[in-house]
Order: C-alpha cells, then structure tokens, then sequence
C-alpha cells in the first residue's frame, strides 16, 4: 500500500508540481534526486547538470539562483531577499524593494548550515565551509568560512589537505574498490572500520 501510495505522490509532485512538501517528507529523496526534482520544477533561473541539492537546503527565492554544472548543496539557505523592507515601508511610508540574485557557478560546494545572501557570486570551484555566512562575491577557486565569510585557503590548497588525509585512513583501499560516491555492498565494513579507528574495539 505504501509503495502505491509513494508512486502517486511522486508522481504529483515531479508532473503536477502538487504535494511537493509531502513528496520530499514521505520519498525522503537522495539529493541527487532531489536535484533532478527541483530541475523537472523549473523553478530555478537555471540549474546545471551533476547536481546534488540536500533535502534541508532552503532556496527562499529560486526565480533569482542561477547554478551551475557539477556542484552540491548541502543542507544550507539562499536567500533572495531581505525581508525587513517591508517593515521599513510601513513605519516610513516607502516603497522599496530589496532582492538580489545568487550566482553559484561550476564546481562550488555549499556547506551545512551556510547562509549565502542576496547579490553574491560563488565560484566556480569554490567552497563555502558549513556554518558560514557569504555576504559578498566569492573569487574562483577559494575556500571561505566564518561569519561573515573570509578566506580561509585555495581549493588547490583544501584537495591536497584532504588527499593527504585521506591516504593515511587504513580503509583507503576500500573506498578506492568503491563503484561511485556510495556502495551500498562495501558501506557496513567502511563504517565498522571507520568506528573501529576512531574508538577503538569495544
């Protein structure tokens, strides 16, 4: 029954554009089809190809994000407005408005809990660190963290950290068996390793 039950919602959601709230809470999605979800909705400016936008991720105003190929939304908030305009117009008797757009080009990554602000460019090959706030253009190639957010290092600089990082982890050679970013046949054993180095044996 459940099954059924799946099919018909996803099925209003992606052709319909209906129960879009209930398909991402009862389908719980991967964000990778969560990517493809949004792109089928049309509701971005433009969105690239080899997507991943988590579940959590908040896009308040998606007619204002343009985003570009191979890129990953964790579970973060773009914002496309400000929304103490309006208050600002009934105590003053003013008609301003306050948008702006989101530019994140190729190859960036958005980190969990990020809040990217209106009028900012990200990229391409950038990162924005979890926790961060993005109040300003991000320049290629870079990694930035904090609040605001500020340099931190290239992304040249991040691949070599974390290769060297990795290479030390005595389960590397099984995730370089893995067939993609995730293998459900070799995950149980990655995490029991993985618990094993960091805890040691129970």
């Amino acid at each position: 029954m459940m099954g059924w039950v799946r099919r018909f919602v996803r099925h209003m959601a992606w052709r319909h554009g209906r129960f879009g709230w209930f398909y991402l809470r009862l389908c719980r999605p991967d964000s990778l089809e969560n990517a493809e979800y949004w792109r089928s909705q049309r509701r971005l400016y433009a969105i690239g190809e080899k997507c991943s936008i988590n579940v959590g991720a908040n896009i308040t105003d998606p007619a204002y994000v343009r985003i570009g190929n191979n890129y990953a939304l964790s579970a973060c908030t773009l914002l496309g407005h400000d929304a103490v305009v309006r208050i600002l117009n009934n105590v003053h008797g003013t008609r301003m408005d306050a948008v702006g757009k989101i530019d994140i080009r190729d190859n960036c990554f958005i980190g969990h809990g990020a809040i990217v602000m209106p009028n900012t460019t990200i990229g391409p090959d950038s990162v924005v660190a979890a926790g961060s706030v993005v109040t300003k253009d991000v320049p290629p190639g870079v990694v930035v963290g904090g609040v605001p957010a500020k340099l931190i290092c290239s992304t040249a600089e991040l691949m070599e950290r974390l290769k060297t990082r990795s290479d030390a982890y005595p389960w590397i050679a099984l995730v370089e068996t893995r067939d993609g970013p995730y293998d459900p046949a070799l995950e149980p054993e990655l995490v029991r390793q993985r618990v094993q180095h960091f805890f040691g044996d129970a």
